[in-house]
């Protein structure tokens, strides 16, 4: 029997081009600032998005934590949407290493606008919490990879700008928002005081995220990083898979995305799947008429892997390690229930 995990895109091995990266990678003691592979990274990622440093990170949660840490205070406030992955799945981070409170909007497919964040602003009073920072997510994970444009990062960034507040991106599968947009990565410099780029998701590398931002902002993160136990010392082995991934596994996202499309056709057409969030990207978001439990269990019995959102609804993600004879088993699968 085929087996096909589609619990997430995190679950990926390295390709043999990446091991071999790895394998050759030129290592140091990072925390002396001396692994040739990671700052290769840093450097590299930095300058794909128009910033001027970066830090490496075990994980994207790390590098948003560190983000909320450098751009906020003890008793300020963020603003994010009540999906967002930094308030729903970092594990009550923001309260706890940065003594920060959360304004949560409720956005369309996790989406936010200026016209939602503006009136949640709080005014300068003693009563409130000061409002210092905005975060965005791209692409949304519980909007089933809904993107961001440009066009609608930029009034966001004006309303930033114009109040005085920091705007920082979780960029967990920012990728995925390029290829489907077709904006460019060097414009994101422009608009975002702190990006997170995510390298363990879509591009397929084991371990890591690059925290992006200015050069004091990273050099206050490195502090952040080493309180939270990040210094890897010999990181370069990872970094090196950071990458190649970039170099080499950005533009193939578009196989995930049509993929992701096939198999949202196939469970539209599903009479035990009452409903399909249409993907935008590699994500697919769907509704089970009976307990998502239940259905979850007829997938695993021919070997699909896949994980619960909610009481009837269920996550399939795409990716490099799911090959279009794949697609063509899970979509005869489906059919099969029908």
């Amino acid at each position: 029997m085929m087996i096909v995990d589609l619990r997430s895109d995190t679950v990926t091995k390295p390709t043999a081009g990446m091991l071999e990266a790895m394998f050759n990678a030129k290592i140091g003691d990072d925390v002396f600032g001396e692994d040739e592979s990671v700052n290769e990274l840093e450097q590299k990622a930095a300058a794909m998005f128009g910033m001027e440093a970066g830090i490496f990170c075990p994980s994207g949660t790390m590098t948003n934590q560190i983000a909320i840490k450098c751009f906020t205070q003890p008793l300020d406030e963020l603003i994010a949407d009540q999906t967002a992955h930094i308030y729903r799945y970092e594990g009550g981070g923001i309260a706890f290493n940065s003594a920060v409170s959360t304004r949560l909007l409720n956005g369309y497919r996790g989406i936010i606008t200026p016209e939602m964040i503006e009136p949640e602003i709080n005014a300068e009073n003693v009563h409130y919490p000061r409002t210092s920072l905005v975060v965005l997510e791209n692409t949304v994970n519980k909007g089933g990879g809904s993107c961001y444009s440009l066009e609608q990062i930029k009034p966001v960034a004006a309303l930033c700008r114009r109040k005085g507040l920091k705007l920082h991106l979780d960029g967990a599968r920012i990728f995925n928002a390029l290829i489907h947009t077709g904006d460019k990565a060097i414009d994101y410099g422009k608009y975002f005081d702190g990006i997170s780029v995510c390298l363990s998701k879509g591009l397929g590398a084991p371990v890591g995220s690059v925290f992006l931002s200015d050069h004091d902002t990273i050099k206050y993160a490195r502090r952040v990083r080493k309180v939270l136990g990040g210094g890897m010392r010999q990181a370069g082995f990872l970094a090196a898979a950071g990458s190649y991934a970039l170099d080499h596994h950005v533009e193939r996202l578009k196989i995930d995305h049509a993929h992701a499309q096939i198999l949202a056709g196939e469970l539209s057409k599903c009479r035990q799947v009452s409903s399909v969030l249409t993907p935008e990207t590699n994500l697919i978001l769907f509704d089970t008429v009976e307990p998502a439990n239940a259905f979850l269990q007829k997938l695993a019995e021919k070997g699909i892997k896949a994980n619960a959102t909610d009481t009837h609804r269920i996550r399939f993600v795409l990716h490099l390690d799911v090959h279009p004879e794949q697609v063509e088993y899970v979509s005869g699968v489906l059919k099969s229930f029908s």
